[in-house]
């Protein structure tokens, strides 16, 4: 596989596991205000999951999507995390935790992938600054 391969997959798994963190996480949170700004998260992720998967498609690529394993590994440690504690507050330290791990991926796939395509490059950059906005974004709900 190409990098321009390799870090389209990176967008649409790192993206992917956006949309099915927020989806489960609105779900749980209790909070109006925070299930709001969820949601407008969600869309975001969404629409980048979605432009890495036309790319990966229009480039004769196929989806490598997160393993099942993760998925049900992530869900139960989202249940586990939000059992006793479903406030703003404790979500949002959880996904700055996640947030910053995407930042710090993203920068590294960045510097790794640096000759793909500039429009590959354009998608990638906008993850980064969506999971920098996020941060910052969630810091309000601490």
């Amino acid at each position: 596989m190409n990098q321009n391969a390799e870090m389209l997959n990176y967008i649409y798994q790192n993206s992917q596991m956006g949309v099915h963190t927020i989806q489960q996480l609105i779900d749980i949170t209790e909070d109006e205000d925070f299930r709001k700004h969820l949601e407008a998260q969600y869309g975001e992720y969404r629409e980048i999951h979605n432009a890495a998967a036309k790319a990966l498609n229009d480039a004769g690529y196929d989806e490598k999507g997160i393993g099942a394993f993760d998925k049900i590994k992530t869900y139960l440690m989202i249940n586990m995390q939000t059992m006793t504690d479903k406030s703003p507050s404790h979500i949002s330290e959880m996904l700055i935790i996640g947030s910053n791990m995407g930042i710090i991926n993203a920068v590294k796939n960045l510097k790794k992938y640096k000759d793909a395509e500039p429009h590959i490059v354009n998608l990638m950059e906008r993850l980064l600054r969506l999971e920098e906005d996020n941060v910052r974004q969630l810091k309000r709900f601490l």
